[in-house]
């Protein structure tokens, strides 16, 4: 029996509960896009302007991957295979174009030695998102701290250091060294275990408006009695000393307390392994960046806060 026309509509008809599942993952794709413009302009003509467009491209692949995870949430379309894409787009979009931005922009005055730190760079963002999607599997419950510097924070950090002294650079021929240290430091934070604030417990209330109007009223004053183009790397530097002042302060207590929970939890016995080291989850008593459950096609992002 010939089907009708309003048969065939209706199976041609997409489901677009399936199209859904695409839309988190155009924005993990788009942010790949970001990081493969940035290495061409950066593989390309050292000039200024190709360094200015490699590091605003860096910045845009930041944008679509704050909102890939939350597209997700919100279409309820999280996947493993998101999660995977989403880690894999920032090794390259945070990972390996910063690396070479910054080593066609400054550190390739060192020879090999620049070359070895750009690698490290790239390679401890590696380790850090590894890190991120195996503790991501075994935690749950609300991501108050993230456990290291997230790579697209310490990509931001990076690029707005391009860009802010990009000038000055051009100018007098700011040393190499000093960028070469920012770039371990940076390197070094994302696979240590100091804990950075996710700002996802942030109510409104009259303390989080006092915040938001200290950080609008130092980036007025920066950009008025410096430069607007220092905005962005004080506003990344600001993040980066928080993490390292709450653990300067708070870090022992906080170890000594989750190691005296632990003590009066853990079997007596011979089975019992007394100097066995404690994992960062473990250390810290909260939940990590991410779960199956919360994480998006992109997954869970990072800088999500």
């Amino acid at each position: 029996m010939p089907e009708t026309a309003r048969e065939r509509r209706r199976r041609r008809r997409p489901d677009l509960r399936k199209l859904m599942f695409v839309l988190p993952n155009l924005f993990t794709v788009s942010s790949i896009f970001c990081g493969i413009y940035s290495i061409m302009l950066s593989a390309g003509e050292a000039t200024g302007d190709n360094f200015y467009r490699a590091a605003i491209a860096v910045f845009f692949g930041n944008f679509f991957d704050a909102f890939d995870g939350r597209v997700a949430r919100m279409t309820k379309t999280q996947s493993e295979f998101g999660v995977e894409l989403d880690s894999l787009a920032d090794v390259i979009t945070f990972g390996v174009a910063p690396a070479i931005l910054v080593y066609k922009w400054s550190l390739y005055e060192l020879g090999f030695v620049g070359i070895a730190i750009a690698g490290v760079y790239a390679a401890c963002g590696a380790i850090r998102l590894a890190r991120f999607n195996v503790l991501a599997r075994s935690e749950a419950g609300v991501q108050r701290f993230f456990v290291g510097l997230p790579i697209p924070l310490a990509a931001g950090t990076l690029v707005s250091l391009v860009i802010a002294l990009q000038y000055q650079r051009s100018l007098d021929g700011l040393s190499a060294w000093p960028i070469a240290l920012v770039v371990l430091v940076l390197a070094f934070l994302m696979v240590s275990t100091i804990r950075y604030r996710t700002f996802k417990d942030a109510g409104l209330n009259p303390r989080t408006f006092l915040a938001f109007l200290f950080v609008v009223a130092t980036g007025v004053v920066v950009a008025y009695r410096g430069r607007p183009s220092l905005v962005l790397l004080v506003y990344f530097s600001l993040y980066v000393l928080l993490g390292l002042a709450e653990e300067l302060l708070f870090g022992r207590r906080r170890r000594a307390a989750a190691r005296a929970r632990r003590s009066v939890i853990a079997p007596v016995g011979p089975e019992s392994d007394p100097d066995e080291p404690l994992l960062p989850a473990e250390e810290d008593d909260v939940g990590l960046e991410g779960t199956p459950a919360a994480a998006g096609a992109g997954g869970d992002d990072e800088q999500d806060a």
